[in-house]
């Protein structure tokens, strides 16, 4: 990789461009506002800024990041995905089923290799508690519990939280959308995900005009009844899930990167590396999208796949119980 290019100035941005300056030390880094905007501090880790994607297609980069607002996924990603550009694009997809569906479209009217960062997915614990499901360790399934919860004003301490992308309807905000990692890998683990009921609400304490909790209750298609809470109002960072099956229940601890198994003899640790940086998933998230690249072997998230995310969402908020 000789050229890369960046596509947003926010947080996840910020660390996309160290990341591919630690991988690709040698490499020429283009950096782009999502808005056009000119920066008024320096950017780290950029080599040029470009003005807007007409200049960033000229430039014929060997791989584009895309990370600006969800708002703005298809307008950025399709001229790159046209200019055969290839381009791993943020967690969501869209921010509606409209705009995911338009950039499947036309990805699949050209070669360009095209991928969702959903970065969870490349947590160790991840894969192996995939495994368990897969093999029915835990015998037929019967319920899951998914539940994360951030206190949003703490995300990015240096901004104000009701300025920021997470509370803006325009940009996509809101804990569904924001929080979709969630959405993401129990359809991963348990396949596609039928909702039954949905209340989203918008509490005082933060004041957005966003949902800042979402409660799902949907159905897998073998049955087993999924609970899905998301929330940007938990002080203390929460990111778990739990399956119960016949043979027993499994904890999943994603913020300690930890499984353990319980049953009737007790419990048992499967899997458990605390010490674990999580800035490896974005690298190796990263280094998988270089795989695709160069059709190597890779686990990178299809655009299939983060389409039934936005969709699932699109179905969730037509159901919801205000």
């Amino acid at each position: 990789m000789k050229k890369i290019a960046v596509i947003g100035l926010g947080n996840i941005s910020e660390r996309h461009r160290g990341n591919l300056r630690r991988i690709f030390p040698d490499a020429k880094i283009y950096s782009m506002s999502a808005s056009g905007r000119n920066p008024t501090s320096n950017v780290s880790n950029c080599d040029f800024l470009i003005p807007n994607i007409e200049t960033l297609v000229k430039e014929n980069v060997d791989m584009a990041i895309v990370a600006s607002p969800a708002t703005y996924h298809a307008e950025h990603s399709i001229p790159l995905i046209k200019a055969g550009i290839p381009i791993l694009i943020e967690k969501p997809l869209a921010a509606s089923i409209e705009d995911a569906e338009k950039i499947l479209k036309i990805s699949r009217d050209y070669i360009t290799p095209v991928a969702v960062g959903y970065c969870l997915r490349y947590l160790p614990s991840a894969q192996r508690v995939k495994e368990i499901i897969e093999a029915q360790e835990l015998g037929e399934l019967y319920n899951v519990f998914i539940d994360v919860g951030q206190y949003l004003p703490d995300w990015r301490p240096t901004k104000n939280y009701q300025e920021s992308v997470s509370a803006s309807v325009e940009l996509g905000g809101g804990a569904l959308l924001e929080l979709s990692h969630e959405l993401d890998y129990a359809q991963w683990i348990l396949g596609n995900l039928t909702p039954k009921n949905s209340i989203l609400r918008s509490s005082e304490e933060l004041s957005l005009k966003v949902e800042d909790l979402a409660d799902i209750c949907a159905i897998t298609e073998n049955g087993a009844v999924v609970n899905i809470h998301l929330d940007f109002l938990q002080r203390n960072t929460h990111r778990k899930c739990s399956f119960v099956g016949s043979k027993g229940r499994l904890e999943w601890n994603l913020i300690k990167n930890k499984i353990c198994f319980f049953d009737k003899k007790g419990m048992k640790v499967l899997y458990s590396d605390s010490n674990w940086d999580k800035n490896q998933m974005y690298i190796n998230m990263i280094n998988d999208f270089v795989n695709k690249i160069e059709s190597k072997n890779n686990r990178c998230i299809n655009l299939e796949n983060a389409v039934n995310t936005v969709r699932l969402i699109d179905c969730i908020k037509s159901i919801t119980n205000q």
